[in-house]
């Protein structure tokens, strides 16, 4: 259906940007010359967002010891890494209308995507990633249903119309997308990752959170497929699909436990969880 794919490409164009700085940050970041420098010099030009870092660093979220006065310092404590994915979060969340006509709860939406970034860092940091490269997890994880928003401003009516479709039927929510549409909600959230600039592991992250075992294997993947399972099953909010899918053996493979196994690994994902509203909070905050 190229029209319809037409229209979300129309419809991602119409997304709002991110602000100028994290614009920067962000293409800064991808640069492999970028100084620690230019990346501080950048936030600290924007004095909400550099407040908002800053609260978010001293939060617990991140329970660092020592109190975090000044984005040098967010720097050096926390990451360059950390940084980019600090202010990507915080700009997503912002840039997100807070209401839509399709009646996706928005706060149930971002409840549900928080415990899935929580949970995806923990798996990450399971199989051994650094705290740094685990800002990636939790990126990913926050974002993997950002389609969704797309499909529930552009085609409010058909979003509905899945929704009670998945009701009805009992069934997958990318069976029900491609019935009513012809794409998916990780296709369109894919497209926004990529009108955004956002990092290529973090596009394909998005793009396959439903299908880890098509193309080719990525422990990012797995982490964000394995999260989301987790985080229905546990019932951290909602974004209206509650479709529990198995673990592929592969991703049971590559953590050595099933569904049950990984969850009674992650005790303390309700305590992350909580930690992790801040990103909501400062997101939201004008």
């Amino acid at each position: 259906m190229p029209d319809v794919k037409d229209k979300f490409l129309n419809a991602v164009e119409q997304m709002p940007a991110f602000p100028k700085s994290v614009h920067l940050v962000l293409k800064l970041s991808n640069d492999i010359n970028c100084s620690q420098k230019e990346l501080v010099e950048v936030i600290k030009k924007d004095p909400v967002f550099t407040l908002k870092i800053l609260r978010l660093a001293n939060s617990p979220y991140f329970g660092l010891s020592r109190e975090i006065t000044s984005i040098n310092h967010a720097s050096v404590y926390l990451g360059l890494n950390t940084l980019k994915n600090m202010a990507l979060g915080l700009a997503a969340v912002g840039t997100m209308p807070k209401s839509n006509k399709a009646g996706l709860d928005m706060g149930a939406f971002w409840l549900h995507s928080l415990a899935v970034a929580a949970a995806t860092r923990m798996l990450g940091t399971m199989l051994g990633v650094s705290r740094d490269e685990a800002a990636d997890y939790f990126a990913a994880g926050l974002l993997h249903d950002i389609g969704k928003v797309v499909f529930a401003l552009s085609m409010p009516k058909e979003f509905a119309q899945v929704a009670r479709q998945l009701a009805e039927n009992h069934s997958i929510l990318g069976i029900e997308e491609m019935a009513v549409v012809g794409v998916s909600h990780a296709e369109i959230g894919a497209m926004l990752a990529e009108k955004w600039n956002l990092p290529l592991d973090l596009i394909d992250a998005i793009s396959r959170h439903h299908s880890p075992t098509v193309g080719e294997p990525s422990q990012l993947v797995d982490c964000v497929f394995a999260a989301d399972q987790i985080s229905k099953k546990l019932a951290f909010g909602s974004a209206g699909d509650y479709n529990i899918q198995p673990l592929p053996r592969s991703i049971q493979d590559r953590f050595s436990l099933d569904l049950e196994g990984l969850i009674a690994e992650l005790p303390n994902l309700d305590e992350e969880v909580e930690n992790a509203r801040i990103f909501i909070k400062l997101g939201e905050a004008d």
